[in-house]
């Protein structure tokens, strides 16, 4: 298991079954993006929202360098909020990712400019 995720759960119990599956799941974020810092996910259990009877909560924060990634997935299912916030991080990457490549071509290309 990666030691760079930190697990916490509110009104929930961390089973090892849970624990195993968001360590999985975020091992793919660690092969996607080498500057990770570290990951770490919040679960949780509103029983009381006034929006549904049972709601779970998974919280995901990304330290890279420089930013933070906050991202946050609501569902009636605990596992099916766990795999929406794995897939919003890993576009969160991807974004941020796509966005660096933007800014060096622009600036390779304004650097051009200059120099002639």
């Amino acid at each position: 298991m990666n030691q760079n995720v930190i697990l916490s759960g509110l009104h929930l119990e961390l089973t090892d079954a849970l624990k195993r599956i968001v360590h999985e799941k975020t091992e793919r974020l660690f092969k996607h993006e080498d500057a990770i810092i570290r990951a770490r996910v919040e679960l949780e259990h509103a029983s009381c929202s006034s929006t549904r009877s049972n709601e779970y909560v998974a919280k995901g924060h990304l330290e890279l360098k420089g930013t933070t990634i906050t991202i946050s997935s609501a569902s009636d299912d605990l596992y099916k909020s766990i795999d929406d916030l794995v897939h919003k991080l890993d576009r969160g990457l991807r974004r941020r990712s796509r966005l660096n490549k933007v800014k060096r071509k622009k600036n390779t290309i304004s650097d051009d400019r200059f120099a002639a």
